[in-house]
């Protein structure tokens, strides 16, 4: 399937916007940075995670803990993939027992990667709450999974795909929708 017909959604002031509201919106759900941590889901969700930090030390003149996910073993397709995935490592270098653990990521869109990744997290410890925040809610869901924190919501047909592009990764922040060939 090769893909046509890109529509930009987002450019780099939209997604600092997002971050920004969302940072606020994190703030005033979880009543300040008491006991709060961030956990990227790797790939994109790690800036994305890096970046609400920033914006919460900003407002709040507090950092919080920073953590990176990597969910590679716990998903549930890994028996269909044509390939060997890379495992990278999962750094999250504090507990997170006991705390409000918000996961970050880019796009949910079934919400097995989110499952995934509260699978892997029940692996380190029992959080008191765990909150997700993404920059794109592009519906289909296939599991009861929704976001608490949310940038865009892009209603999306299946034969579209929403591309994230961050400066970290990709070298340019935008956020477009590709329409794949059938």
């Amino acid at each position: 399937m090769s893909p046509r017909e890109k529509v930009q959604i987002m450019d780099q002031e939209g997604i600092r916007r997002a971050l920004t509201r969302i940072a606020h919106e994190i703030l005033e759900k979880n009543a300040g940075t008491k006991d709060l941590v961030l956990i990227g889901i790797r790939r994109r969700g790690v800036p994305l995670a890096s970046r609400l930090s920033e914006r919460i030390k900003e407002i709040e003149g507090t950092s919080i803990p920073l953590g990176i996910l990597d969910i590679t073993l716990y998903r549930d397709d890994l028996s269909q993939l044509d390939y060997h995935p890379l495992v990278r490592k999962t750094e999250v270098p504090f507990s997170i027992t006991g705390k409000k653990v918000v996961l970050v990521d880019d796009v949910l869109y079934t919400g097995r990667t989110v499952r995934a990744a509260m699978d892997a997290l029940m692996d380190l410890g029992r959080p008191q709450l765990i909150q997700l925040a993404v920059l794109i809610d592009r519906g289909h869901r296939e599991l009861p999974i929704r976001a608490d924190f949310v940038g865009k919501n892009v209603p999306t047909s299946r034969k579209e795909q929403i591309n994230v592009s961050l400066l970290e990764i990709d070298g340019e922040d935008k956020v477009t929708i590709v329409e794949k060939d059938t």
